[in-house]
């Protein structure tokens, strides 16, 4: 994502507009207001209640006073609408969500001096365009990792090398069909995965960028996904229910995260995950204050308090990702080793292809499908058409 690209998502926005955010930052952090309210991704916000060794919570509590409340969001979508209905201080937002909030005026620019750790930030993120706009800060980098496949060790005797496991009906290595034993994430997000196969195996087709496709590359990608729609048991945006349906459903393999791979190892159930030969999307999140959060002290706080890097560390462990501190790979701090941070994709972060909002004025083409035709037409998919 460069510089045109944010330029086009951001065309809803007056100049003025983001001058006047920018003079409106907080210039010092206050007492706590008491409470605070975070929209997150399942497993960012723990507080020992799921493992009793992962809590980043009820220090912070005791520490500041500001008593933590969480509501999980299970998509990017889910996320924007909750913020676009308000009553929330601050959301992890992957890229497909964070310019969108940007060019809502739903979020405010953040002050880094306010945020002491900021310099301990990894280099790759600091000036990352789906949090920065025109040198303006809106959010604290928090986590990055890749979309996994997700496979059951009993099924493939082997890794799979290629998502043609979940995207094409195939024998698997049991000897059976795929056909209802695999899954596809519910959200409009996953037209880029099978841009991003149709990339390898159909290189005619001239995609260059998943999120960035003409009428004819996107085409090409919802029939893919028609297919796909004939082999899907269930498309699932709830990390639980993905859990659950792994146990006991008879699960053969899925694109996941790395949080619900984790979990169903943790349990013993025979899984396992890679990034099959096309590579993979992935998402690197932020933690973006609402433009009207009633407890702006607090959010500071918190800022602060995400880049400590025992918790970069624990968190890094708990949901297989990376953090957004190098440090807390290696400084002993946390869980996480250096070896953990490289197994999770430390070096690969050139690879990955993160979400992003796709647009009308894009980079790689003269004129892309936007994002909202992706919403109404994923919809389709799934119903179907």
């Amino acid at each position: 994502m460069k510089t045109n690209f944010i330029t086009a998502v951001v065309t809803s926005i007056a100049a003025g507009s983001v001058a006047t955010a920018s003079l409106a930052q907080m210039t010092e952090i206050g007492e706590g207001e008491g409470a605070l309210s975070i929209v997150a991704w399942a497993g960012y916000v723990e507080r020992g209640e799921t493992d009793p060794n992962f809590d980043w919570v009820t220090g912070f509590e005791e520490a500041t006073g500001c008593m933590v409340s969480v509501k999980t969001a299970n998509t990017s979508d889910e996320m924007v609408a909750l913020m676009n209905e308000g009553g929330f201080d601050l959301v992890t937002a992957s890229g497909d969500a964070s310019l969108r909030m940007i060019a809502g005026n739903r979020v405010q620019p953040i002050n880094i001096d306010l945020v002491p750790s900021w310099s301990t930030v990894d280099d790759r993120l600091k000036e990352a365009p789906w949090h920065t706009v025109d040198g303006t800060h809106y959010g604290v980098p928090y986590m990055w990792g890749p979309n996994v496949l997700m496979y059951n060790t009993e099924v493939f005797a082997e890794a799979p090398t290629s998502w043609n496991v979940v995207f094409e009906e195939t024998t698997l290595g049991d000897g059976e069909s795929n056909s209802g034993r695999v899954q596809a994430y519910d959200g409009p997000i996953h037209i880029a995965d099978a841009a991003m196969y149709l990339m390898y195996h159909q290189p005619d087709l001239g995609i260059t960028d998943p999120y960035e496709l003409t009428q004819d590359q996107y085409n090409a990608a919802l029939d893919l996904l028609r297919v796909q729609r004939g082999l899907v048991s269930r498309y699932w945006h709830d990390a639980f229910i993905q859990i659950d349906d792994f146990k006991n459903e008879g699960m053969a393999a899925s694109g996941s995260w790395p949080f619900q791979v984790n979990l169903l190892q943790a349990d013993g159930v025979p899984v396992a995950s890679v990034i099959p030969q096309e590579g993979a999307t992935g998402w690197a999140d932020t933690t973006m204050l609402h433009v009207d959060s009633e407890h702006p002290n607090c959010a500071y706080m918190w800022f602060e308090h995400q880049l400590a890097s025992n918790l970069q560390s624990d968190l890094s462990v708990w949901f297989g990702a990376v953090p957004s501190v190098p440090a807390a790979c290696s400084d002993g701090r946390g869980m996480q080793t250096q070896e953990g941070c490289d197994a999770n994709g430390l070096d690969q972060f050139e690879k990955i292809k993160f979400w992003k909002t796709p647009v009308t004025n894009c980079e790689s083409q003269d004129e892309c499908v936007p994002y909202y035709r992706w919403v109404s037409d994923y919809i389709g998919v799934i119903g179907g058409r």
